[in-house]
């Protein structure tokens, strides 16, 4: 039958990212008028009970390079989800990275053109092709860091993770397993650096209990020992993991008129009742896109990612004036 209209708006998203950060007024109309927001589900299945990511239009756009001169190079790859709906999670990825002193780049198309993209919104609806021009893209701008073992840092759980396991598989390049060998989740690197006595920060006290929630990729690939050990950097932050499955989104699988029951039955297995429960000054942490958006939809509480919280204890660390 085709793919359906719900599954071509979710695939093609980082196609028409750009044109949306132009009008967000107009893209953010639908979770601003009812008559809109039941239209959507008729003609596209996006529940009506669920709010759409909110466009912007200062999205990340970031130099080619900064940080020091003499710092150790690393590359910050922007994923789509964070830098068009919540690029204060790059920003604060940047802030962390340069003031540890590392230089970081931002990674470039080949031949210039729209953000590079790992192609998850194409893999998740099934549209192969797609996703292995959009992984195509990605690597060639990538593979000459990997070259001399820049590590490639993601922020996005399922976008980093498509780099070490769906995009070597789709491309079967030399150049896309040498990508995969250095991309590592943002926590994964900033742990390593701390064990290996090379991470120069000065974090600040941050008194409060930070409510984890993992990400089904960070839990699949082993990372939520990276994501732990990263927020007891910090000194004063008590760390609580929650007890939990899938928060229920599974990138689309929660939008969907279909399956939004099923996605918030999912949530109230464990999730959402214990970030309810927690204390209104409790940091509530979540690095995946979806997994926020759950948690604000469901428990009314805004999640931030380990980067944004990180760089709360950069701001404590530094003096007044």
């Amino acid at each position: 039958k085709g793919a359906s209209l719900h599954d071509r708006l979710v695939a093609h998203l980082p196609r028409y990212a750009g044109l949306a950060a132009r009008m967000p007024w107009l893209f953010n109309l639908r979770d601003r008028v009812p008559t809109l927001k039941a239209l959507s589900e008729k003609l596209a299945q996006f529940s009506a009970r669920r709010s759409l990511p909110q466009w912007r239009s200062d999205v990340f756009a970031p130099p080619a390079v900064e940080g020091p001169d003499e710092g150790r190079e690393v590359v910050l790859f922007a994923d789509t989800f964070n830098r068009a709906f919540e690029r204060e999670n790059l920003d604060a990825a940047v802030a962390v990275l340069t003031t540890a002193g590392y230089r970081v780049h931002h990674a470039r198309p080949v031949g210039g053109g729209r953000p590079l993209c790992c192609g998850r919104t194409y893999l998740a609806t099934g549209m192969i092709d797609n996703a292995r021009a959009e992984a195509d893209r990605l690597v060639a701008a990538l593979a000459p860091y990997a070259a001399r073992g820049v590590p490639v840092i993601g922020l996005e759980p399922s976008c980093l993770f498509s780099l070490r396991d769906e995009i070597p598989a789709l491309l079967k390049s030399e150049e896309a397993a040498s990508v995969s060998k250095v991309s590592v989740l943002f926590e994964e690197f900033i742990a390593a650096e701390a064990r290996a006595g090379r991470l120069s920060l000065s974090l600040g006290e941050v008194k409060a209990t930070a409510v984890l929630h993992g990400h089904c990729h960070q839990k699949a690939f082993g990372a939520m020992g990276a994501v732990e050990g990263t927020l007891r950097l910090i000194p004063g932050l008590e760390v609580q993991t929650v007890e939990s499955s899938c928060c229920g989104m599974a990138g689309a699988f929660g939008y969907h008129a279909d399956t939004i029951d099923t996605s918030l039955a999912m949530a109230e297995l464990s999730l959402l009742p214990t970030v309810r429960k927690a204390a209104e000054d409790a940091i509530i942490v979540a690095d995946g896109t979806s997994c926020r958006h759950q948690i604000h939809d469901g428990a009314g509480r805004e999640a931030v990612h380990v980067a944004r919280v990180l760089a709360m204890s950069l701001k404590a660390a530094t003096p007044a004036g």
